[in-house]
């Protein structure tokens, strides 16, 4: 934050700190995000195949999802790499923090992809009755396959705190362990009784189990694309401890968004009366912001009986 006048600056010297700090924390996931990338991509390659030779639809579908896990994983790494090595030098004020959301976005959309996919070719094979699934090596495989997911969840579990894109990649881990649990019922179901449409079944219910949780991903990336106020945030409230300020006479052009994950950014105009020490105002509203959790704020202090600071009115 600036003096009196047009100056901007950030909203206290944790500010500039906070950048460093989001990359330390991001950084702390990539090795994990590597080794749970490699389990992953070498278990699809594994599920897929059989599912094919043994015919089912849940174990496809399964596989489905574990390779959209795969690839959210590679986002989340890729966005975290390129943000923490980009410089906010030249046109890129901001460096690359948003390439994150960018990831959980598409992770979101190939989300909604394969739960259609699944729900229509479940529909299909309940219609036609062409259901026919080797149980065995079903059941082995999608054993192999919540084992991996246990490990791909216990590997990401501390990183989801820290990073929207590594919480989608957690997220995706809790759904496979839930949907390799689906696949094993419907092996043992179709091991001991012979009824294969339990396989289609299961395949569905794990499309239908995939929406809400694509719906929500996609919910919060947009959220921060759009720049709306983040939901813990309250507007009014900031609003009104910014003009509780002594010498504060009116606070106008507020504006919170999310830069990306763990990084809220904020701006404001504080009209205030001649002669007010805009130091103080300065110092009281970074504090007032960041026990709103806002470290990163630009705020312009304006004289009353200034006549070049008109509003903007969006």
């Amino acid at each position: 934050m600036g003096p009196m006048g047009h100056d901007h600056d950030h909203a206290g010297h944790g500010g500039h700190d906070h950048g460093d700090v989001l990359r330390r924390a991001a950084a702390r996931s990539v090795k994990p995000l590597w080794i749970a990338l490699v389990l992953t991509v070498g278990f699809v390659v594994v599920e897929a195949v059989t599912a094919f030779l043994a015919g089912s639809l849940a174990l496809l579908s399964d596989s489905a999802h574990m390779f959209t896990d795969g690839l959210a994983i590679a986002l989340a790494l890729g966005a975290i790499i390129a943000a923490n090595r980009a410089s906010n030098e030249g046109p890129r004020t901001f460096g690359l923090y948003r390439l994150e959301i960018l990831a959980t976005l598409v992770n979101a959309i190939l989300l909604f992809g394969v739960a259609g996919y699944v729900i229509v070719e479940a529909v299909l094979r309940l219609v036609h009755g062409d259901s026919s699934v080797e149980a065995g090596p079903m059941l082995v495989v999608a054993f192999v396959g919540l084992l991996v997911n246990i490990v791909v969840f216990l590997l990401l579990r501390a990183g989801a705190r820290d990073s929207l894109a590594v919480r989608a990649a957690f997220l995706d881990a809790v759904a496979d362990m839930i949907g390799s649990v689906g696949v094993i019922v419907a092996a043992l179901v179709i091991a001991f009784t012979g009824w294969d449409p339990i396989d289609p079944i299961v395949a569905a219910a794990i499309g239908v189990w995939i929406i809400p949780r694509a719906w929500g991903l996609a919910a919060s990336a947009l959220r921060v694309l759009l720049q709306v106020a983040p939901p813990h945030v309250d507007l009014e409230r900031i609003r009104a401890d910014l003009a509780s300020v002594p010498g504060v006479v009116d606070v106008h052009d507020l504006h919170v968004w999310t830069l990306t994950s763990e990084m809220e950014v904020a701006s404001a105009h504080m009209m205030v009366t001649s002669g007010t020490d805009a130091h103080a105002v300065l110092d009281r509203a970074r504090e007032l912001l960041l026990e709103h959790d806002i470290a990163h704020a630009t705020i312009q202090v304006e004289p009353d009986d200034h006549a070049g600071c008109a509003e903007v009115d969006w």
